[in-house]
């Protein structure tokens, strides 16, 4: 099957109709461009700071013991 589009009267494309297989493929595509962007945005954002993962886990047991 081919790429198929609908039209009006005068030959305006109005849809398309797609084989599975290749809708599932432009699918996967826009899902893995949303994953660059996002990627792109928070290395944009990133300040470099870091701290150590014991002190993380630190400052979450602290708000969970103040509530």
């Amino acid at each position: 099957m081919t790429t198929q589009f609908i039209t009006d009267n005068q030959g305006n494309k109005l849809a398309v109709i797609l084989p599975i297989n290749e809708y599932n493929k432009i699918l996967e595509e826009l899902e893995e461009l949303e994953e660059i962007k996002l990627y792109d945005e928070a290395k944009r954002k990133d300040t470099g700071e870091r701290i150590p993962m014991e002190d993380a886990f630190n400052m979450i047991e602290e708000k969970r013991n103040k509530k």
